[in-house]
């Protein structure tokens, strides 16, 4: 375990804000992870656990522990004929994570290439794209358990798996610290291309996993900014899920809105187009702004700070609300929780 004091934390959140933290401590073990937890309450710290730093909102200091997990690597569980449970440290980049999955001929997850972050922030979140989910393919997960001071395995319905959403994030956040995560994935690839986008990149290619995450990355390298070249943490809002009878309001006065169905009774609309047709995309504030290749995508062009860009998404939220009459909801989160 490696303690740091008054840490930089520029490099550690893909936004690339100047921030700086009390304390962090790097953990490569589960005996490491359970000395940097009794160090934060021993001194009656506030801890934060951060991954990629891909879907956090930095302010320029945070009081406390902030836990980086460094574990890395994956071994495979069990098998059968058409499947395989493979188990992945919390610290494993998400991205090659999957890369290496697909070399190794396993599929599932190739739709969710190129989605910043490690495996352990995954589940947090419920990460998505085209189509697919985490919950799709998780089997369990490890973590610890601060409340009860042990490690525990939790089952999908533990989880709570909700759109971008999980126990983790809404009911208990804190409480648990995801060590590993379990997945069980296909010997027997069967692709899920329903989206346009990625129907268009693969239509002249045989459809593989391989091809799958290709054309996954070639779509979102043309929509998403590089964060090493310009700040940012992919898709700043959720697409807001709507009761049926507000989205026929809805497309009665816009018909070109673009939305697919949810859950029975309900849309998903996509707040990209939203934020597009109200005007923001390339628009800037300072030194944030609107991604001008994608409305969906918040940046830093450089010296920003949270407060400027939690201001721009603000007003973002307000121009959009009085348009549409549909809220938004940030993905990311900003910290420390109390500012």
């Amino acid at each position: 375990m490696s303690l740091q004091e008054n840490a930089d934390l520029s490099q550690l959140n893909s936004f690339g804000f100047s921030s700086k933290a009390q304390y962090l401590i790097d953990v490569y073990s589960d005996n490491e992870l359970v000395e940097a937890v009794s160090f934060a309450e021993q001194h009656d710290l506030p801890l934060l656990v951060i991954g990629g730093g891909s879907n956090l909102i930095l302010s320029d200091y945070l009081p406390g522990v902030v836990v980086r997990l460094q574990s890395t690597g994956y071994r495979k569980v069990s098998e059968d004929d058409a499947s395989v449970l493979v188990e992945a440290e919390a610290g494993e980049n998400w991205h090659q994570l999957v890369e290496q999955f697909i070399a190794e001929g396993w599929s599932g997850l190739e739709n969710l290439a190129l989605i910043p972050g490690t495996v352990g922030a995954a589940p947090v979140q419920n990460i998505g794209a085209y189509g697919v989910e985490i919950k799709d393919r998780f089997e369990a997960l490890t973590a610890y358990d601060r409340e009860e001071k042990v490690f525990v395995d939790l089952a999908s319905s533990d989880c709570q798996f909700g759109y971008r959403n999980s126990v983790f994030k809404s009911k208990n956040p804190g409480r648990y610290i995801i060590t590993r995560v379990r997945f069980r994935l296909s010997k027997c690839f069967v692709p899920t291309v329903g989206y346009g986008a990625l129907t268009q990149q693969l239509a002249d290619d045989e459809v593989t996993a391989r091809s799958v995450f290709d054309a996954v990355v070639a779509v979102r390298q043309s929509k998403l900014p590089d964060p090493l070249e310009l700040g940012n943490a992919g898709s700043f809002f959720e697409n807001p899920v709507i009761p049926r009878a507000q989205y026929d309001v809805l497309k009665a006065h816009h018909p070109d809105v673009v939305a697919y169905p949810d859950r029975p009774g309900f849309m998903k609309v996509a707040a990209g187009w939203l934020i597009d047709q109200a005007g923001w995309k390339g628009y800037r504030a300072g030194a944030v702004g609107v991604y001008d290749k994608q409305a969906l995508v918040l940046v830093n062009y450089g010296g920003g700070c949270a407060d400027e860009l939690m201001a721009l998404a603000s007003a973002i939220q307000h121009s959009v609300s009085e348009r549409y009459g549909v809220e938004l909801v940030p993905e990311p989160r900003r910290y420390p929780l109390s500012v």
